[in-house]
């Protein structure tokens, strides 16, 4: 249920220019848009980046009532002089023809070595809605973590990726205490947390 009567029809832009073009693009919006106490804004300028659909893929072993998690640096926790060596789950951005769930399948391969058939939709959400148009599929896999480890990423975009397998309780854990802060990792290990004894069950 929408609370508000607002929507997309009630924003105008105008004017648009891109501010930057690298493996981010940054845009500088003129806009204006509807308010809750009725009329318009005056004009406001907004700068976002603008990225293709993104997906998450958390993997759960139900069996062994464990998950695969991915180890990576990432600079945006380093300009915050935070731990700049995050436990994630699986993620990529989408390539131009790719379904979101081929996404997910290929990002799962380079990133574990794991060949999941088959993925279960979690949830969908804005990772940034204040600065970004990205929108991120989150999916579940079930796969064996007793074959999981090692090293892996494409060396060709510099990708340095460790394979971790945890027990889901000390990974739930985890999210509780903040040694996992990431957005896609701490919604999904929610999620596994509110459908765990289903995933386990529908495993024996």
């Amino acid at each position: 249920m929408k609370l508000s009567g607002l929507d997309a029809s009630d924003v105008q832009v105008q004017e648009e220019t891109k501010a930057y073009s690298g493996f981010l693009k940054l845009f500088k919006y003129t806009i204006t848009h509807g308010l809750f106490k009725g009329g318009v804004s005056r004009p406001l300028i907004r700068e976002a980046t603008v990225r293709p659909p993104s997906v998450g893929v958390i993997l759960f072993d139900p069996l062994r009532d464990q998950v695969v998690l991915v180890e990576q640096f990432r600079m945006g926790p380093f300009l915050s002089e935070d731990d700049p060596w995050l436990l994630e789950v699986v993620a990529g951005i989408s390539e131009p023809g790719e379904t979101l769930e081929e996404v997910a399948l290929r990002e799962v391969e380079e990133e574990t070595g794991y060949k999941v058939t088959s993925l279960m939709p979690v949830s969908d959400f804005y990772v940034s809605p204040g600065a970004s148009n990205e929108k991120l599929k989150l999916f579940c896999g079930l796969v064996d973590a007793s074959i999981a480890g090692g090293i892996f990423g494409v060396a060709d975009e510099g990708e340095d990726i460790k394979v971790h397998v945890l027990p889901f309780p000390e990974a739930y854990d985890m999210v509780e205490d903040g040694r996992i802060a990431n957005a896609p990792a701490v919604i999904a290990l929610q999620w596994l947390k509110l459908h765990h004894h289903e995933l386990c069950q529908h495993e024996k």
